[in-house]
């Protein structure tokens, strides 16, 4: 089949990224001795450099990996809300949902003690050597890519009269970075530096990390997070807020490993973060397909996934969470989906149809209740996220920049990473964005905005809960042949990410391979589709039940035929749904290979 690029092969290491600068440095560290976990914390922390408006130091992370000859671990990189973030609080404030931006809605940070806890049991370098990437970018420069001079733009008058430290940072010369033009920042780069010079006579390369993370935690970075946090600032709500984040809830909280939740089938056993993410839900998924699935692509086919998918994010909003107890095991039980598997009919749902998993019954949302009932075209809160603080919202409510047509700018970042040794990585950074909270001028990062995904509603397994993680979108993923690891996936997307990764990896699967290995870039390059029928997880939380949202190079007799079943179909671009991110290792041959995807001209893999 046609393909935009070739799936890479070798067999020293494969890199894959949303951003060629981070995959060729995280290529360099590879190419320096180091390992897989060595070159993902040096390709994560250029990420923050070069896609600001998708990912930050103050953000968070889930981490998936893969030692070789060893057991699939999640390293958790998600921040719990803040001791003084309850429902009551925000209630008094006279919010009925967290606003999409500003410290109300800023988690403890997340995003770098979980690196530098990967790079401390699973590396082999020293902070120096993986953050000189980062540091040379930001001080130096680098080429700006089209996509954060939009988002500046949108936000340019908010920068200009509100959040002006942004203003320092992404107004160079008081206006938005052209494409291509160098883009720095140094007082990011003065801050690794800064943090360098304070560990460097900590001890050897273990003490020097601990020292690193306990300046985030409780130094000059944790002074100036907390200074950040008590400044009001203007937020979505169209009110100044100051933030809940204390000195004790960044002391008191550390990244954290765990194990995965898993899923069988057909030969593959696939590896997600557990129910405070939205990694199940692609599990669910796999539970729902019968024994024989339609012919690849045919319309049968995009029916069977957007149905079963619609069953799977109606458990999301019932079921999963931090603040409550997950019925994970009965949710991916065999009964369970055999039961919830008729539901699927020859027409387009437009229900929000949680189960009820063990006979336990489910609540929703009141967002969700308000649309449960599926009047077409019903949308409980008028348009969908925001692409930026600040712009006109978008018609589709599941990711930041989704446009009504299809059209994606992306919220997040993803990295993949494969050795020579074996070992394999994927990890999905995301928030802490340039548009999520004014810069820190003491830092030249913001904080983040994962609290906007709890409800302010009691009782529910997402409802904000001090010291608990909000449900977040971020959803890297690992999966096994015959117990050992073969490939490293995921994607930016919100709500699409495990949408889009299904059909990735039923590509992969379903297909036949190139060269003797997986197709991974023919699965990256295939047409794609999402849809919006459950209440999106950013602020306003918006939902379109029966919307399919497809490519422009899906088969006309295709989306023809998804409209006469009832769904309400969206053509969008022909390049504009789903942005994977892969690498594999085939465990006979010890051949590895990566593919990246095409959509938005940043995505690229590398290797030898």
């Amino acid at each position: 089949m046609f393909t935009t690029r070739p799936t890479l092969q070798g067999t020293f290491g494969m890199v894959s990224s949303t951003h060629w600068l981070a995959s060729q440095s995280a290529m360099a560290v590879l190419e320096d001795g180091g390992n897989a976990y060595d070159a993902a914390v040096a390709g994560a922390f250029v990420l923050h450099v070069v896609e600001p408006h998708l990912n930050g130091p103050a953000g968070e992370v889930p981490i998936l990996l893969a030692p070789a000859g060893g057991e699939v671990r999640v390293l958790c990189g998600q921040g719990v809300a803040p001791a003084g973030a309850s429902v009551a609080h925000y209630r008094a404030l006279g919010l009925d949902l967290v606003p999409g931006t500003g410290p109300l809605a800023a988690a403890v940070p997340g995003a770098f003690d979980a690196w530098l806890l990967l790079l401390r049991d699973h590396g082999t370098k020293s902070p120096a050597e993986v953050l000189k990437y980062a540091i040379g970018y930001a001080e130096q420069g680098h080429p700006a890519v089209e996509r954060v001079g939009g988002t500046v733009s949108a936000v340019r008058g908010l920068f200009e009269t509100e959040w002006t430290t942004s203003a320092e940072v992404y107004l160079p010369g008081g206006r938005p970075p052209r494409p291509g033009e160098r883009l720095r920042n140094p007082a990011l780069a003065a801050t690794w530096k800064r943090l360098l010079a304070e560990v460097a006579g900590a001890g050897d390369r273990a003490a020097q990390i601990e020292a690193a993370r306990e300046v985030w935690r409780a130094g000059f970075i944790a002074e100036a997070l907390i200074r950040q946090a008590g400044r009001p600032t203007m937020d979505t709500s169209g009110e100044r807020h100051t933030g809940t984040l204390t000195a004790a809830d960044l002391a008191g909280w550390s990244a954290a490993y765990e194990p995965p939740a898993t899923y069988d089938w057909n030969g593959w056993t696939v590896c997600k973060a557990g129910p405070w993410s939205q990694g199940p839900v692609l599990l669910q998924q796999l539970a729902l397909l019968p024994p024989e699935l339609p012919a690849y692509g045919s319309a049968d086919y995009v029916h069977l996934l957007v149905e079963g998918c619609k069953l799977a994010m109606a458990d999301r909003e019932a079921w999963y969470g931090d603040a409550r107890e997950v019925p994970l095991d009965d949710l991916l039980s065999a009964p369970y989906n055999a039961q919830r598997r008729r539901l699927v009919g020859e027409r387009a749902s437009y229900e929000l149809r949680p189960g009820s998993p063990g006979g336990r019954t489910p609540r929703l949302c009141r967002y969700a209740r308000a649309g449960a009932t599926g009047e077409p075209g019903f949308n409980p809160t008028g348009a969908g996220e925001p692409t930026v603080a600040g712009s006109p919202a978008s018609a589709v409510p599941g990711e930041p920049g989704v446009r009504a047509d299809g059209g994606t700018r992306g919220d997040t970042c993803h990295l993949d990473v494969v050795d020579r040794w074996g070992n394999m990585v994927a990890a999905t950074p995301s928030g802490g964005w340039l548009q999520s909270n004014p810069v820190v001028p003491e830092l030249g990062f913001p904080l983040g905005t994962r609290l906007q995904m709890t409800w302010l509603e009691e009782g529910l397994p997402n409802s904000l809960t001090p010291g608990r993680r909000p449900r977040t979108t971020l959803t890297p993923s690992i999966a096994l042949r015959d117990g050992v690891p073969v490939m490293a996936f995921g994607t930016p997307g919100g709500d699409q990410q495990d949408q889009w990764q299904l059909h990735f990896l039923l590509a992969v699967a379903l297909r036949a391979p190139v060269r003797g290995g997986l197709d991974l870039q023919g699965a990256v390059d295939s047409p794609n589709w999402h849809n919006d029928s459950f209440p999106g997880s950013f602020f306003p939380r918006g939902m379109r039940p029966g919307s399919v949202t497809v490519e422009s190079r899906m088969p006309g007799a295709v989306v023809a035929e998804l409209r006469r079943r009832g769904h309400d179909v969206t053509v969008g671009d022909a390049w504009s749904e789903g942005r994977l991110c892969a690498v594999a290792r085939d465990p006979g041959t010890g051949i590895l290979s990566a593919a990246a995807n095409p959509r938005g001209m940043q995505g690229y893999a590398v290797g030898r």
